[in-house]
């Protein structure tokens, strides 16, 4: 498919997504308004909190919910400037995260040194470990962040030429690999492919992986029939090849005739001169050996093989190399990789993770190319296809990848006419990438919450995917966050709080579960204290006077009711166990009305107030009669609240 095609279908899937999304979100708005307000949520604290201040109350409270309402609706203007009046003028009350979000506001709204000089306030009073490390390391980190491609990117090399081109691999700084472009021991066809027997070749290899000075692998490998697939020690005197069966100017067969691949060891002798050539214990004129890999360690040498014992048409295998230069029995992998079909081209990366190509699994069409992860015992895991763009429906095979440098060459005939079998190089980068998963659960009960609203956010605070949660809470973003990067991972229900984690995704691609708590809506649906969530308002030992930290928060119960003039409000005052019923009964009953006064005296029609007291009777605590308790509490005890007894018109009771 050309990319052109490809660019034009994903931007259409784009647009409907968008669209889709713009309409569906407008359509739940509406039906959260109305839910919302069939239970009183019409109530907008934020504006609440405004009229608060206005007026004339403020704490660090008010500061920090303001500032809250703003940030998680990505009103950074209006969120930095009441995070920073709540640092400014409440510094002793401003919790860690206020720092970060203060600073995280100001640097999306471009003032970077605003947010530096937030962010080494937040390093001073002990922020988070990953936040604080993030930015010591690189204090412009969140500038420097890019969003990597997903998957691969493919491209042909160019010193692809237009016979077969395959079977790369490393050699210290140089890239070796099989060609039928010219037989350096004098042109001969194959009466198979009617092209020219193959060679090894090396190349130069630049840091971006790019291929250049071609030239023929010095010494005495190459020969008139076919050579590829190699495998270098890392010392770079040793070689591993593979080899029709013809050795010393003679051609081997089998039973049937049919000469068969085998595997030599070379030595370097001088200046890359290959020589020493000597064939490998365990091959034979019966079946192919082929495709060499060495283990990390070196002391294993994978290959494909046909011989007894294997399941399919090819399978993997291995052989031990002992100290002594012998070689140990072969050894199948097994079911957990081989198949049926053929399992061929292995490669063992520097991370220990097995490369090889199958066309007996599930794939995409011909040769897929498939990775698993060997155990300390080289036992391996689960296998995964790499998928596209690495493979195609043709053969892909060959691949192998410093993970180190997220770079890497396979071989494919994907480019080829249909029946071709001309194979070329692809150099293939790695985009490390990394899916993010969870469960938005309730923080109190840990029921999950079905139809949450997940967002994640890149480390400048931009929207990069919405989602929503399953039924059963759970939530997904599909390979879409780049390696060593920082995101929030930020959760909305109806109901609940707004709440975000930290994410810090490591340095190679996979999942990651971030599971994200939510603090929900524990208010009776006319709590309205509760609603707009007021600090408790006490009173003093065997006293009813309204004390400054209360006056703040009636303030907040004055500017709803006038906010909503149809709001008739009921209030409930209590005493601690303290002292005898009765006279508990008369000291709560004067605390209500100094409440219902106290209001009345800022000008709200005590015809919308109605008050009563209820003495020791409806206790916060354990705290009765003849429980020994501290001061802080019985303090919870003495208190005011507030119920809605009648809302805006229209609203059923």
């Amino acid at each position: 498919m050309h990319t052109k095609t490809v660019f034009t279908k994903i931007l259409m899937s784009l647009l409907v997504i968008v669209v889709a999304s713009t309409a569906q979100a407008q359509i739940k708005q509406v039906e959260k308004a109305n839910k919302e307000f069939d239970k009183y949520s019409y109530i907008d604290a934020r504006q609440i909190y405004l009229n608060v201040v206005e007026d004339g109350y403020q704490s660090a409270q008010v500061f920090s919910k303001l500032g809250d309402t703003y940030y998680f609706n990505s009103e950074y203007t209006e969120a930095a400037k009441w995070y920073q009046k709540l640092i400014n003028q409440y510094p002793s009350e401003a919790e860690p995260i206020y720092y970060y979000r203060a600073a995280q506001s100001l640097k999306s709204v471009g003032k970077y040194a605003e947010s530096d000089q937030m962010m080494d306030a937040y390093a001073a009073i002990g922020g988070s470990g990953i936040i604080l490390k993030n930015y010591q390391d690189n204090p412009n980190y969140l500038e420097s962040i890019a969003f990597a491609a997903k998957g691969y990117e493919v491209e042909k090399v160019s010193i692809n030429t237009s016979s077969s081109d395959f079977g790369p691999s490393y050699y210290q700084n140089k890239l070796v690999f099989a060609s039928a472009a010219l037989n350096t021991e004098g042109i001969k066809i194959h009466d198979w492919n009617e092209q020219p027997f193959l060679d090894l070749y090396t190349a130069d290899m630049d840091s971006e992986g790019k291929l250049s000075n071609v030239t023929p692998l010095d010494g005495e490998i190459n020969t008139r029939y076919h050579e590829s697939s190699t495998a270098f020690t890392k010392d770079g005197n040793t070689v591993y090849f593979t080899r029709n069966n013809f050795i010393d100017g003679k051609k081997g067969r089998d039973s049937d005739k049919t000469i068969r691949l085998k595997l030599y060891k070379a030595i370097k002798s001088g200046d890359n001169f290959w020589t020493n050539i000597e064939e490998l214990p365990f091959n034979s004129d019966e079946y192919s050996v082929a495709h060499p890999a060495l283990s990390v360690d070196e002391k294993r040498l994978y290959f494909a093989s046909d011989m007894k014992g294997s399941i399919g048409m090819s399978d993997l295998w291995y052989v031990n190399l002992m100290e002594d230069g012998t070689y140990g029995d072969p050894v199948n992998l097994g079911p957990t990789v081989n198949t049926e079909a053929r399992e061929t081209f292995p490669f063992i990366s520097e991370a220990n993770n097995l490369y090889f190509s199958s066309d007996g699994r599930s794939g995409l069409g011909g040769l897929d190319i498939f990775t698993t992860t060997l155990n300390s015992n080289g036992k391996a895991g689960e296998i995964t296809n790499l998928g596209e763009p690495a493979n195609s429906s043709k053969d892909d095979f060959g691949f192998i990848i410093k993970e180190s440098q997220r770079l890497g060459y396979l071989s494919s005939n994907r480019d080829g006419e249909e029946g071709s079998i001309s194979d070329e190089i692809y150099r293939v980068q790695e985009k490390c990438i990394i899916s993010i998963a969870g469960v938005v659960t309730n923080q109190v009960t840990g029921d999950p919450l079905p139809g949450a609203t997940v967002m994640l956010l890149d480390a400048n605070n931009n929207l990069v995917e919405t989602v929503t949660a399953g039924e059963d809470g759970t939530y997904t973003f599909d390979a879409i966050a780049a390696c060593d990067s920082q995101y929030l991972v930020r959760a909305t229900s109806e109901g609940c709080e707004f709440n975000e984690e930290f994410v810090e995704t490591p340095g190679a691609t996979g999942t990651i579960n971030v599971p994200v708590a939510l603090e929900c809506d524990p208010c009776p649906p006319n709590d309205l204290g509760c609603r707009l969530s007021l600090e408790p308002i006490y009173f003093d030992f065997d006293r009813y006077n309204i004390r400054p930290d209360a006056a703040v928060e009636l303030a907040k119960i004055l500017a709803a009711m006038r906010q909503y003039p149809e709001l008739v409000i009921h209030i409930e005052s209590h005493t601690d166990s303290r002292g005898n019923d009765a006279y508990n009964e008369a000291l709560s009953e004067k605390r209500a009305q100094s409440t219902l006064n106290w209001l009345v005296d800022q000008g709200i029609n005590k015809s919308r107030l109605t008050a009563k007291g209820y003495g020791e009777y409806r206790l916060q605590n354990q705290c009765s009669n003849g429980v020994e308790c501290t001061e802080e509490e019985h303090q919870l005890n003495r208190r005011s609240m507030f119920l809605i007894v009648q809302s805006v018109e229209g609203l059923e009771n």
